[in-house]
């Protein structure tokens, strides 16, 4: 018995049994067409991919439909009028059918029509396919934001992302896989919403606060300062005690002992594979993520066609990550649920002109950038909100807010595959409910695997006695928005 074998046991007893025989069980696909020798190695296709990598662009909060990508005139004519067929089951008490108090315009050569909030992303709509009979589950935040993020409305599955780097691998080993921007963790779930769980730890999303330094608030304009320090974005990764190659000395024994250890066990451990890979992962990026990190690197132009905030900051880094091969990355706008117009939804003038311009710019410069063409953008929130005012919760005196609405909503993709200049579906004619083509949460994923070569009935894990999988039981593909 070995020096390592013997502390083990005597360390942890029978419950190393127990895992031994979990181990056994958590295998990933060692006999499937993805299986691959390192878990970030690239990986076979089940079919043609139409993109490599998808940016995020997520608006935590829930944007409503109604007043951004799905106009309803119905809503000026019967303003102030009861929804007909009577009120409808909202989480908080609801009132009145509310037009929308912001203008529509129709652009591009499609003659889509978009809120006065998004006149740059107007200017882009022959690039995007709006699909607006998107629904889900569940009218809260938390289990609304893990669904979109992880197929589920409940904390302890695989996040997207970490789907896809374990179903493709990276084009990158110097950096994540899959990095998640915001200038503050998103929402009360947090971590839950990029997280590996029973994936290989090295999966796991890399998250960002994107701040330009510690004192930044959400209100502040700046894009870049000149005193701006990319490694003060990822400090924890730099260690000032040691030289990269006393680093490195470090890293090269501690993967020599555990590849011994490797090779003696008779079943291959996935998790110590994946912790070998995040190390070097980690090491790596000492000298890569600066540089990646440093927007002012970028030329006045492009600064200012991304424009101010913290959002537009997200967007150009994104950029760059996904131009160094990144698979996935996700910008969030903001700490907490910003988008959640409770009160009023003239708050969706602020938070769309932060966001309006740089959704635009990202589009535009991964199209000059050569990028566009295999990057997929996804845009949208965990939910939509009632066409009918709140009154009652949150509204206060104002009665000029709308309420979360799961039936119906709009979310928009661009790049990567997808047929620009178009709709796809509809909600009813007051824009609550999704009654043409509807697109549940699992079918938005479902398609957004099959763009990038994965069969999402295939891309399967493994754990707890059962295959698990991002689409769960269900997920059709939506063939009629692919180009």
């Amino acid at each position: 018995m070995t020096r390592r074998a013997a502390l083990c046991g005597i360390g942890n007893g029978f419950g190393m049994l127990a895992f031994a025989s979990l181990v056994g069980e958590s295998i990933a696909r060692a006999a499937s067409p993805l299986a691959q020798d390192g878990p970030l190695d690239a990986r076979k296709l089940d079919h043609p991919a139409r993109a490599k990598r998808v940016i995020f662009l997520f608006m935590n909060g829930g944007l409503s439909q109604v007043d951004s990508f799905d106009p309803k005139p119905m809503l000026d004519k019967y303003h102030g009028q009861p929804l007909p067929g009577g009120s409808i089951a909202t989480e908080r008490k609801t009132g009145a059918l509310m037009r929308s108090p912001f203008t529509f315009k129709k652009y591009g050569k499609a003659g889509i029509e978009v809120s006065e909030l998004f006149p740059h992303v107007g200017d882009c709509v022959d690039d995007i396919c709006f699909i607006r009979s998107m629904h889900t589950d569940i009218p809260n935040h938390e289990p609304s934001m893990l669904m979109m993020n992880t197929g589920h409305t409940q904390v302890g599955r695989p996040s997207l992302g970490s789907w896809l780097t374990y179903g493709l691998g990276t084009e990158n080993k110097n950096l994540p896989g899959y990095v998640v921007l915001c200038p503050d963790v998103p929402t009360t779930v947090g971590p839950p919403l990029w997280n590996s769980a029973f994936l290989p730890a090295v999966h796991q999303g890399t998250f960002i606060a994107d701040k330009i330094d510690k004192k930044e608030k959400q209100t502040d304009t700046a894009l870049v300062s000149k005193d701006f320090d990319p490694k003060t974005l990822i400090s924890y990764i730099h260690n000032e005690k040691f030289t990269l190659t006393e680093q490195r000395r470090e890293l090269d024994l501690l993967e020599t002992l555990n590849r011994l250890q490797m090779q003696r066990e008779p079943v291959k451990d996935p998790k110590l594979e994946a912790a070998i890979q995040s190390m070097e992962t980690a090491y790596r990026m000492q000298t890569e993520a600066p540089d990646v990190f440093d927007i002012r690197k970028e030329s006045e132009a492009t600064l200012k066609l991304y424009g101010p905030g913290s959002t537009a900051r997200g967007c150009l880094m994104a950029v760059r990550l996904v131009e160094r091969g990144v698979r996935m990355v996700q910008v969030y706008y903001g700490k907490g649920d910003p988008w959640d117009a409770h009160g009023d939804i003239q708050a969706h003038r602020k938070n769309a002109k932060d966001s309006d311009q740089p959704f635009a710019a990202l589009i535009k410069d991964l199209k000059s950038r050569g990028l566009l063409k295999d990057t997929l953008v996804v845009c949208g929130s965990e939910f939509g909100r009632t066409p009918v005012m709140e009154i009652g919760g949150g509204a206060g005196q104002t009665q000029n807010g709308r309420d979360h609405n799961p039936f119906g909503f709009t979310m928009w993709l661009a790049g990567g595959g997808v047929k620009g200049g178009m709709t796809y579906g509809a909600t009813d004619d007051f824009g609550f409910k999704a009654v043409d083509k509807p697109v549940h949460v699992h079918d938005l994923h479902a398609t957004i695997l099959h763009l990038l070569g994965i069969d999402h009935t295939k891309l399967t894990y493994r754990y707890s006695g059962r295959d698990f999988r991002l689409t769960d039981v269900s997920g059709t593909v939506i063939h009629d928005i692919i180009a």
